[in-house]
């Protein structure tokens, strides 16, 4: 009987070992991008990356390519991916369904919302878009829905109350606009930048613009320990240009020349999207608006 006690207590110190495992930093690392579309795309548009931080860090990341966000949260929800980059708007949705954590935001200069319209139009005030109908590309895009539906409510407007709502691609927003079919568009300043570009004959008016979005992040699984969690933020934090160069040498990752990265980042960052959310109509957080 003592035997089969003492074999007991042997068994329970086992696997209280086993599960404490976690508590030790890993070796390998899983990462998924959600704007990011299969392995080859991974390792064209973040293979510099990788090998940057793998020499930087001493861990080995092994790419998890997903078809979308909503392949990315599922993939966390599995314990099949430990690290995600993903936008703010996609952030507070990974939180809300997995209890992700924010480790490193990837900073975008010029990041913020524009709601515009053309001279032509004679409008020069938000809430001169009651009764009218407003583009904003994408549902759920940070910069292009939720920032510029936030601009028009605090103007006083509600969403699909107040104006009419629609989603059509900029380029096709801008054209419609043009013909006048549309009222205004929500925009991001990359978006601004290349109209003045290339259509220097459009006389856009700006008629809001947001405060600077918050930026893409590095999110870690509730299931990744504390200790690897600590390294992969430390090497960001310690290795700053070598890493960002390593990002911005491929032209997808353009976008962030001139950022930063900012490991002091914390899940309040992101409480403007919620609100940006809601001013949509959105107060479920547990899904991609849009599917």
């Amino acid at each position: 009987m003592l035997s089969s006690r003492r074999s007991l207590l042997v068994c329970a110190s086992a696997a209280a070992v086993l599960f404490a495992l976690p508590a030790f930093a890993q070796d390998t690392i899983r990462l998924a991008i959600t704007d990011v579309d299969g392995l080859e795309s991974l390792q064209r548009e973040f293979g510099p990356f990788k090998a940057a931080f793998e020499k930087v860090s001493g861990l080995k990341v092994e790419f998890f390519p997903v078809s979308g966000r909503t392949a990315a949260v599922e993939a966390m929800a599995a314990k099949q991916v430990d690290f995600v980059l993903t936008g703010p708007a996609e952030y507070i949705v990974f939180q809300a369904r997995t209890k992700a954590t924010p480790v490193v935001t990837w900073q975008r200069p010029d990041y913020n919302s524009y709601v515009v319209t053309t001279e032509a139009s004679g409008i020069k005030a938000l809430t001169e878009l009651k009764g009218k109908k407003v583009s904003f590309h994408e549902i759920g895009s940070t910069s292009r829905h939720l920032g510029p539906g936030y601009l028009i409510e605090k103007a006083g407007l509600t969403y699909a109350k107040d104006y009419e709502p629609l989603f059509v691609k900029v380029n096709v927003g801008i054209e419609a606009m043009q013909r006048g079919d549309i009222a205004a568009i929500g925009v991001n300043g990359t978006d601004l930048a290349r109209f003045k570009e290339k259509m220097p004959d459009v006389k856009l008016v700006v008629l809001a613009k947001s405060e600077s979005l918050p930026d893409d992040v590095l999110i870690a699984s509730p299931d990744v320990a504390a200790a690897t969690v600590a390294k992969v933020r430390d090497a960001f934090a310690n290795n700053f240009e070598t890493l960002f160069a390593a990002v911005t040498s491929t032209d997808a990752n353009r976008k962030y020349v001139g950022g930063k990265f900012i490991a002091d980042v914390r899940d309040s960052d992101y409480e403007i999207i919620r609100q940006m959310y809601r001013s949509v109509g959105i107060e479920s957080f547990s899904k991609f608006a849009g599917g």
